[in-house]
């Protein structure tokens, strides 16, 4: 893996402040990024078999994801891996709640050492989830504009939101927030 002061580096470099490559860079070669997510899913289901189940994002700074089942891992705590628009970076965690402290619990470092060297085989970056979630400090907007702060108002009163979901809200922007989360 990287140095972290390294992917730091990346992190910053990576990161174009104008609106319209918010989702993706210039320049981004869609097919070359399917290619790749196509052959990392198949390298995880490889490892952890045919209940691997894989996805593309939409709306979204990340390519797509891929979650393995507790049952498949052995660890007793389900298993995702997302792949970034950018870099294009790769992480990892586990659990159900993707981006938040904690999610990287029970991620073993042969696991680690096994996706850090696909990543390398497939050009790309491991990033481990505590690095990105340190707060958000480039010149990318990621705050809501008025419409999406009304959008989100309007589904909150619609639904009720327990207590881990308004912890969440708390929370200030984070490096995940920019690579790996829903625009």
């Amino acid at each position: 893996m990287l140095p972290l002061d390294r992917l730091r580096e990346l992190l910053r470099e990576l990161d174009d402040p104008d609106p319209e490559h918010r989702e993706m860079p210039r320049n981004y070669d869609v097919p070359a990024a399917r290619q790749r997510f196509r052959r990392f899913a198949d390298a995880l289901e490889g490892r952890f078999g045919p209940s691997v189940s894989a996805g593309m994002g939409q709306d979204s700074s990340f390519l797509g994801a891929a979650s393995v089942p507790a049952e498949a891992t052995g660890t007793g705590r389900p298993l995702w891996v997302l792949i970034s628009n950018f870099g294009p970076f790769v992480t990892a965690g586990t659990g159900r709640r993707w981006g938040l402290p904690g999610c990287e619990e029970g991620l073993d470092d042969e696991f680690v050492t096994w996706l850090d060297e696909l990543c390398t085989e497939l050009g790309c970056v491991y990033v481990p989830i505590a690095l990105l979630m340190e707060p958000y400090d480039g010149p990318t907007h990621l705050g809501d504009d008025e419409a999406g702060e009304a959008l989100l108002a309007a589904l909150a009163a619609a639904s009720s939101a327990d207590e881990e979901e308004e912890e969440e809200d708390d929370l200030p922007p984070a490096w995940y927030d920019r690579y790996f989360q829903y625009m």
